[in-house]
C-alpha cells in the first residue's frame, strides 16, 4: 500500500475512533438524560396525584374510586398510566380479575422511602404491568394525611413516547457524524496529500543525486521534522557537491601525475635503454664509453629519487617516521644549505640572501628540518630566475619562524588552494622552469611540519613571486600537530 493511502487511512481510522467514542458517549448520555427526565416528571406526577388525593380524602386517600378514575382520566391525557396497591401488595386500581401483586423487594425499597425506578417493564426483571405498551415507570409511596404508608402508587409512561425523544436525537447525532465523517474523509485526504507531497519531493531529490546532480536544494521551513530532514539533506548535498568536486580535482592532479610521471620516467628509462643498445651493437666509439656510463648512472639515481620520494611521503604521511627532536641553531643548517647550492643558484643567475641571527635556537629533528628547507629552497630556485631568494630566520613567541622568499612566477589563488596536495603542480607551463620531478615535495613539507607541530603559510602572487612561512614551536608548546 502506498504511503499516501496508508496516510490517509491512518489519519481516517483516527477521526472515525474518535468520533465513534464521542458519539457512543452522546447516544448514552442522551438516553440516560431521556429517561432521567421521564424519572423526574413521573415523580413530580406521582407527588401532585398524592397531594391532591389528600385534600380530596384526608383520611383514607388512595380508596375513592370516583377520584382514582379522575386521575386516571388526567394521566391518559398525557399519555400516561397509573395503578395503585395496598400494602398487601395486591392491585387495587385498576380492579382486575387476576390477582396482580408487586414483588416483595419492590414493596422492601418503597417502605425504606426509596423510589423504584424501572426502565422498561417488558425487559425487566420485575412485573410487566402491561401486556401490550413497555412502560417506563416508578413506584411511588402512598400516603395519608398523617404521612403513613397505606399503599403503593404505580404511574408509567409509554417506553415509545421517551424513546422518540432518544431517537430523535441519534438522528441528529448520526447527521452531524454523517457530516463528520466526509469532513474527516476530506480532511485525511488533504493531510495525506500534504505529507506524501513533502516526501516526494524528498525522494525526486534523492534520485537526482543518485544520477550526479548536486545542483538539487529542497525548501526548509520552521515546522516539523520534515523540515530538519529537508535541511539536514541540503547539507546533505552540500558535502556531496563538496566531495564530489574534491574528487573531481583529485581525479584530475591524479592524471596528471600519471602523465608527469610516465614523462619523467619515461625520459631516462629511454636513455637507459638507447645507451644499452649502442653498448650491445657497439655503436658507441670506446671514448664515449665512460660518459655513456656516467650518464646511465646518472639517470638511475633520478629513478630511484622519483620512487623514495614516493615512499618517503608514504612513510610521513602515515606517521610512521619517528622525529628525533633536539634543539640545535638554526644557522648553521641554513648556512650549509646556502653554500650547496650555490651553483643551483649561479645557473639560474639568480641570488642567494640570508638573514638569520646565529644564536637562533630551534626545537625540531634536524636531519627532517634540513629536508623541510631544503625542499622550499630547491622549490625557490626552480621558479625563480634572474632573480632574488630570501631566506629569514627569527625568534617569535615560544618559536621559531622561518621564511623563503623568491622573485619568481608565483601563483594565482586558485593554485595556491592546492599547492601542498600530493602530485599537484601548479601549471604544465612551470615543465620550462624545471617543476620538479614528482609534484610531493611541498606535500612533504607539509606533512612534516604538521608532524613538528608547526604550521606553514605562503604569500604568493602572480609573476611577483612567493613567499613560504614556517613557524616551528618550543618543547611543550606545539600546537597545530595533526594527521593528515
Amino acid at each position: 500500500m502506498k504511503l499516501f493511502y496508508q496516510q490517509m487511512l491512518g489519519f481516517f481510522l483516527i477521526i472515525a475512533l474518535s468520533i465513534g467514542i464521542i458519539g457512543y458517549s452522546a447516544v448514552h448520555s442522551s438516553s440516560n438524560q431521556a429517561y432521567e427526565q421521564t424519572y423526574s416528571r413521573l415523580e413530580g406526577y406521582a407527588k401532585s396525584l398524592g397531594e391532591l388525593a389528600q385534600e380530596d380524602s384526608p383520611v383514607s386517600p388512595s380508596l375513592d374510586e370516583n377520584f382514582l378514575n379522575k386521575m386516571q382520566t388526567v394521566m391518559q391525557g398525557e399519555d400516561m398510566s397509573i395503578k395503585f396497591f395496598d400494602l398487601g401488595r395486591n392491585q387495587l386500581y385498576p380492579r382486575t380479575v387476576l390477582r396482580v401483586q408487586l414483588p416483595e423487594w419492590i414493596t422492601k425499597k418503597v417502605s425504606q422511602g426509596k423510589i423504584v425506578k424501572i426502565k422498561n417493564d417488558h425487559t425487566n426483571k420485575g412485573p410487566a404491568f402491561s401486556n401490550r405498551d413497555a412502560y417506563t415507570s416508578i413506584i411511588y409511596p402512598w400516603r395519608d394525611s398523617k404521612n403513613k404508608i397505606i399503599g403503593y402508587i404505580w404511574i408509567g409512561a409509554r417506553v415509545k413516547n421517551v424513546e422518540y425523544m432518544i431517537d430523535q436525537e441519534k438522528r441528529k447525532l448520526i447527521t452531524a457524524l454523517g457530516v463528520t465523517m466526509l469532513i474527516a474523509i476530506f480532511l485525511s485526504f488533504l493531510l495525506s496529500f500534504y505529507m506524501t507531497k513533502r516526501i516526494q519531493r524528498l525522494s525526486s531529490a534523492t534520485k537526482k543525486i543518485a544520477d550526479g546532480d548536486f545542483d538539487v536544494t529542497l525548501q526548509a521551513g520552521q515546522v516539523d521534522e520534515i523540515d530538519d530532514l529537508a535541511r539536514n539533506f541540503n547539507a546533505m548535498v552540500k558535502a556531496l557537491r563538496r566531495s564530489n568536486d574534491e574528487i573531481a580535482a583529485q581525479e584530475k592532479r591524479r592524471e596528471e601525475f600519471m602523465a608527469d610521471a610516465s614523462h619523467e620516467m619515461r625520459t631516462p628509462l629511454t636513455t637507459i635503454n638507447g645507451i644499452l643498445e649502442g653498448l650491445q651493437y657497439n655503436a658507441i666509439p670506446k671514448e664515449a664509453i665512460p660518459k655513456s656510463i656516467e650518464l646511465m648512472q646518472g639517470e638511475t639515481k633520478r629513478l630511484i629519487r622519483l620512487v623514495n620520494e614516493n615512499l618517503d611521503y608514504e612513510k610521513i604521511r602515515s606517521n610512521k617516521i619517528t622525529l628525533l627532536k633536539t634543539k640545535f641553531k638554526a644557522f648553521e643548517v641554513l648556512n650549509n644549505l646556502v653554500v650547496q647550492m650555490s651553483k643551483k643558484v649561479q645557473e639560474k643567475n639568480d641570488k642567494l640572501v640570508l638573514n638569520c641571527p646565529q644564536d637562533l635556537t630551534i626545537y625540531a629533528d634536524k636531519d627532517r628540518f634540513t629536508q623541510i628547507m631544503v625542499n622550499l629552497i630547491q622549490n625557490a630556485i626552480q621558479f625563480t630566475k634572474d632573480g632574488v631568494i630570501k631566506i629569514t630566520g627569527k625568534h617569535v613567541e615560544h618559536g621559531a619562524q622561518f621564511s623563503v622568499e623568491d622573485t619568481g612566477i608565483g601563483m594565482s589563488d586558485d593554485q595556491k588552494k592546492f599547492i601542498f596536495d600530493r602530485f599537484y603542480k601548479a601549471d604544465v607551463s612551470r615543465a620550462k622552469y624545471g617543476s620538479g620531478e614528482s609534484g610531493l615535495g611541498l606535500a612533504i613539507v607539509l606533512s612534516l611540519i604538521r608532524q613538528h607541530g608547526g604550521k606553514i603559510e605562503v604569500e604568493s602572487d602572480l609573476n611577483k613571486g612567493s613567499k613560504f612561512i614556517v613557524t616551528l614551536y618550543d618543547e611543550g608548546y606545539e600546537r597545530f600537530l595533526k594527521k593528515e
